[in-house]
Order: C-alpha cells, then sequence, then structure tokens
C-alpha cells in the first residue's frame, strides 16, 4: 500500500486551477456538513422509533463516525493512486450509495440497517475530507492557508445550518415516538407500524442522493483540470502512521478527536434537551430547527474568525474559543431555562474556528508529510463515534444536564493544545520514538 507526499500548490508549468474548481470544491464543504448534520435529526427519530436508550441513539453517531476510523487511511492510499478529483468523483459515489440505503432500511424497519447506512454514507464523507482538506490548503499562498481552511468550513457551517431545518421539516414533523401504545401491538404490527413511521427519511435521502451524483459527473468531467495539484512522491504504507511522531500532529489529531466528539455530542442530545420541560419544553418539531442556531452560530464564526485571523494567531484564537465552549457547556449544565438553551446552542459559535484551526495548525510544518497527517487528522473524527457515546451513557446516569460536563472537558483539553501551540513547547519538543 502507498500514500503520497504533499502536492506543490501550483504544478511544473506555473498554470492555476480554473477558479471554479475551487468554488466547486468549496460547495463539498456544504454538501457534507448538510448531510452530517441530518444525523442529529435521526437521532432523536430513531431513539423514539425503537425505543432506544440515549446510549442505544448514540450508536447512529457511533456507526457514522466509526467510518472515520476505517476508511481515512485506506482514502489516504486512494488518494496517493488516483488524486484528488478522482478521490472526490469515488466519495460522491460513496455517498449517494449510502444516502440510498436508507430506502430499504426505512421500508423494513430495522435499526441496524439505518447504521449501515450511516457507516457507508459517512465513509463518502471521509473521501471527501481526506481530499478536499489539504487541497483547499494548497489551492493558493501557503500563508493563506488557515482563511481557505476556514471560510471552506463557514460553507460546510452553511450546510449544516440550512440540514436541521429541512431534517426537522421531512424526519421530525410527524413527532419523535410512535403513536399509540407499541407495548400492545404484536411484533408483526409493531413492525409495520416502525416501517410506516420510518418512511419519512426515505424522501430527503433520495433526493441528496440525486444531487450527489450529479456533483459526481460534474466533478468526473472536471478531471483533467490542468494546474491541480499534482500526486507526488509515494511511500510505504508503513509509513503512514510516521507523522504521530511530532508532538503538534499527535496533540492536533487528540484534539480533533476531542473537538468532534463535543460538538456531535451537543447536537445529537440537542433536539432532546431543547424538549426537556426545566429548558423550553418545545416539540420535537421546533426543537429541531433550534439546532439550526446552533450550527448557524459556527457559520457566522467561521466568517468572523477569517477576520480575526488578520490580527490574532490562529493557537491564540483557537484556545480562546475553547475556554468559551467549555464555560457555556457549564453554565448550561448548571442552568435551567432560556439560559440553559441559549448557553448550549451558542457554543456553536465558538465552536466556528475549531475544526481548520486544529487541521492547519496541525498539518502546517509537516512538509512531505502533509498528505499522512491529513488522513491521520481526518481518522481522529472517530470521536464522534466515542465521545457521544459516553456522553448519551452519561445522560442516561446522571441526566442531560450534567451529561454536558463531557463536551466541557473535551473542549478543555483543546485549549491546553491551543496554549502549549502558542508558546511553541510543541515545536521545540523533541520527536517522540
Amino acid at each position: 500500500m502507498q500514500v503520497s507526499s504533499q502536492a506543490p500548490a501550483v504544478p511544473v508549468g506555473g498554470e492555476k486551477p480554473h477558479g471554479g474548481v475551487t468554488a466547486m470544491i468549496i460547495g463539498l464543504f456544504f454538501v457534507w456538513g448538510f448531510c452530517t448534520v441530518l444525523v442529529d435529526s435521526l437521532v432523536p427519530k430513531l431513539k423514539g422509533l425503537f425505543s432506544l436508550t440515549y446510549a442505544e441513539a448514540m450508536l447512529s453517531q457511533f456507526a457514522f463516525f466509526l467510518a472515520y476510523l476505517v476508511i481515512s487511511i485506506p482514502a489516504g492510499l486512494l488518494l496517493a493512486r488516483i488524486g484528488y478529483l478522482h478521490s472526490i468523483v469515488v466519495g460522491l459515489g460513496v455517498m449517494a450509495a449510502g444516502c440510498l440505503l436508507f430506502t430499504p432500511a426505512a421500508s423494513i424497519g430495522l435499526f441496524p440497517l439505518f447504521l449501515l447506512a450511516l457507516f457507508v454514507l459517512a465513509s463518502g464523507i471521509t473521501l471527501l475530507q481526506v481530499a478536499a482538506n489539504p487541497l483547499i490548503a494548497n489551492l493558493g499562498d501557503p500563508r493563506r492557508s488557515h482563511v481557505r481552511l476556514i471560510l471552506a468550513q463557514a460553507f460546510n457551517s452553511l450546510g449544516t445550518t440550512v440540514g436541521p431545518w429541512l431534517g426537522a421539516a421531512f424526519i421530525l414533523a410527524g413527532g419523535v415516538e410512535l403513536p399509540g401504545d407499541p407495548s400492545a401491538l404484536s411484533p408483526e404490527a409493531l413492525s409495520a407500524l416502525r416501517s410506516e413511521e420510518a418512511g419519512v427519511v426515505m424522501v430527503p435521502f433520495l433526493g441528496i442522493a440525486t444531487v450527489l451524483g450529479l456533483l459526481a459527473l460534474t466533478f468526473w468531467w472536471l478531471r483533467q483540470q490542468r494546474g491541480m495539484p499534482a500526486v507526488p512522491h509515494q511511500v510505504s504504507g508503513a509509513a503512514v502512521f510516521a507523522p504521530l511522531r511530532h508532538p503538534r500532529l499527535a496533540l492536533a489529531a487528540l484534539s480533533i478527536f476531542l473537538y468532534v466528539g463535543a460538538e456531535v455530542s451537543i447536537g445529537s442530545v440537542l433536539v432532546n434537551y431543547l424538549m426537556l420541560p426545566g429548558t423550553l419544553g418545545e416539540t420535537a418539531l421546533r426543537a429541531g430547527q433550534l439546532v439550526s442556531l446552533y450550527w448557524g452560530g459556527a457559520m457566522a464564526g467561521r466568517f468572523v474568525g477569517s477576520l480575526l485571523l488578520r490580527s490574532i494567531g490562529a493557537a491564540t484564537l483557537l484556545g480562546l474559543c475553547a475556554l468559551g465552549a467549555a464555560t457555556l457547556a457549564m453554565v448550561s449544565s448548571l442552568s435551567t431555562g432560556s439560559i440553559a438553551a441559549v448557553a448550549i446552542l451558542s457554543i456553536g459559535l465558538f465552536n466556528s474556528v475549531m475544526f481548520p484551526g486544529i487541521f492547519s495548525l496541525g498539518i502546517e510544518k509537516l512538509g512531505d508529510e502533509t498528505p499522512q497527517g491529513s488522513a491521520l487528522l481526518c481518522l481522529a473524527i472517530v470521536g464522534g463515534a466515542v465521545v457521544p457515546v459516553i456522553t448519551g451513557a452519561a445522560a442516561d446516569r446522571f441526566g442531560l444536564l450534567s451529561a454536558l460536563v463531557v463536551p466541557a472537558i473535551c473542549y478543555a483539553g483543546i485549549a491546553v493544545f491551543a496554549f502549549l501551540t502558542r508558546a511553541g513547547i510543541l515545536d521545540r519538543a523533541a520527536p517522540w520514538a
């Protein structure tokens, strides 16, 4: 197996990629953000359909983000073999296949089939992330890579802002609980009822599959675009994990693990959290729509963050935002009513610069090992599989409010990484064996 090292931003000959390619790549950030956030609407729906505990419902996020652990390294190897645009085409095709799997899952009404569909969908997103994140960072002046990543992530957040509204309209409009008394039904009748209620999931995912197919055809047409970063030298698969010897990358990977875990945990419990009588007592539809404020804050923060980076270092901004998010999580945990709701929704604003900030700081000085580092950072997104299950178990044991301590601890860990990077301690540290 082989994986590539970093390509130059502009290949020999000096031709620059067409601006339309850059716009299309930024559009991909919107697409996978939109698809990812629909899982937040699925979690409460599946919890009600299959009478799950919070920990069991979080298996939806586990199946989704497990793909980053399983697929990230193979995605890096595929990227080395077929290049950026071909990898994007494959990723879009796999995403479309995952969306199509929701139809048999809903028709049969089996929870494990939903988990399989989520895993396949996320596998395609993983392929896109491994290719698109370093590509957008390399399409231009290296000194502006932080800004380009944050702007691209802003469009990702636009997708996560729009997604909850459509997800609520299609998936949560009928509520999250099965009608009547499910315990009084026969197994056959209960299965039929679940299939009928799960049918609301099919329409949005069939529509998404169509859009993804059209995008795949577009990128296939663009695959010979001149001026794209070329696939450079290749190294043996044994070197995939070699960049982890650098303390900065290793702690960046841990920070990505913590960040995605915290962000996904909060997004997954938001609908149920806002439905609690002690917070807002909203209906499932209204609570699902309010989730847009959480993701909308991340979108606004990324546009603002791209401006702040002109005067504030990336590490400093990351550390301040991580501390802000940890504080808001604790405030929400210890409050009730509108204060608790506003605090937890506001965390999205502080989430805004974390992923692009951690990602760009992690690969900043890797040189030829940048693609391996990118794959490892994408692999660390598996935190979205692990931390939500821990949060769900804490919610089952101690209640939803107390469970917010889990993401608060994650944000505190990210702040440590940021300030160690700002102080230059990680760069001065000797490589780990």
